[in-house]
């Protein structure tokens, strides 16, 4: 039983170790100064304590260089700390240019996932070893957390709001994942794993799971709801979607936004909440109940893949459009 035992989870991504270096440099430096301090208490206790009644301590005078002294030392110490955590903190926020793109659903109590490639899981994530991955993630109901111990990786995944995360696995196998915040009754039971594969088995997996990509449903999806009849080429009545994301748009009334995860999805859902610049607000909104959170990621999916003269005719063949 005891050769089992670990204080640690295993080390399975490029920051686990980074993280874990930090961590113990902390304990260290915390249990070093406690102890240090918790022996000088014991020793001035025994050296200043009073020996009779009458007895008066002798005035204690300062010395301002030991206390310079000391003021510097922590000081580079807390900023030695400080300089560590920031630089561990952006290189974990900011995920390289060629990283997947995996979207990740939290619900009351599950993992939903969606690959670019079009494969959907649940409460299971397939991912390359040695790939960097970068999870775009929101929920649908309350605040969970996206939490992978072996990577050192933890993210709030939070309603109305892509929230990003990212992580590169250095090693095949089956991980834990869990949500670390509190999300109701069964929360203890949300939980999954990631599945980390070599290279060649990753790219046999997809291929036997082969669908619709992202973008492709995301298309359909953009003919079904007559997403066409204004932005198009023709008449424009809504601006053209074509090489849009994360360029600046700017907004009736003044000041700009970056067309990125955040801004798509609030201008389909919500779209008067943020007006293009010489455009009417005339597009109606797509309430949740109009649009779930896996159609509304696809429909992303392809604008985000939209580039110069890709925009669908509307002469296309287009699904009638729905009841009301």
């Amino acid at each position: 039983m005891l050769p089992d035992f670990s204080l640690f989870p295993e080390q399975a991504s490029t920051f686990a170790g980074r993280v874990d270096a930090l961590f113990l440099f902390i304990l260290g430096v915390t249990v070093f100064f406690s102890l240090l301090v918790a022996l000088f208490m014991v020793y001035f206790a025994i050296k200043y304590r009073r020996r009779s009644e009458d007895q008066l301590p002798p005035r204690i005078t300062s010395a301002p260089r030991m206390e310079m002294v000391w003021l510097v030392f922590l000081l580079g110490l807390f900023l030695t700390i400080f300089c560590w955590g920031a630089w561990s903190y952006f290189s974990m926020i900011r995920p390289p240019d060629d990283a997947l793109e995996v979207y990740v659903v939290g619900k009351q109590w599950m993992w939903k996932v969606q690959h670019p490639d079009g494969q959907r899981e649940i409460n299971e994530l397939h991912i390359p070893v040695g790939k960097p991955v970068k999870l775009l993630m929101t929920s649908e109901d309350v605040i969970h957390d996206f939490y992978v111990p072996a990577f050192r990786a933890k993210q709030d995944v939070v309603p109305g709001r892509y929230t990003t995360m990212w992580f590169q696995a250095t090693k095949p196998g089956r991980f834990h994942l869990f949500c670390a915040e509190y999300c109701g009754t069964e929360h203890s039971r949300m939980g999954g794993w990631i599945v980390v594969m070599e290279r060649a088995d990753y790219d046999e997996w997809l291929s036997q799971r082969a669908d619709l990509s992202m973008a492709q449903r995301g298309r359909q999806l953009f003919l079904k709801k007559r997403c066409i009849t204004c932005h198009n080429r023709e008449n424009q009545r809504g601006p053209l979607l074509e090489n849009l994301y994360l360029k600046t748009v700017p907004l009736e009334g003044g000041g700009s936004a970056v067309a990125d995860d955040n801004y798509l999805a609030e201008s389909i859902r919500n779209p008067k909440a943020k007006i293009v610049a010489g455009f009417r607000p005339i597009m109606p909104p797509f309430a949740p109940d109009g649009l779930d959170d896996a159609e509304l990621q696809d429909l992303i999916a392809f604008i985000k893949s939209l580039k110069e003269g890709q925009t669908p005719t509307r002469n296309e063949d287009t699904p009638p459009p729905e009841a009301p």
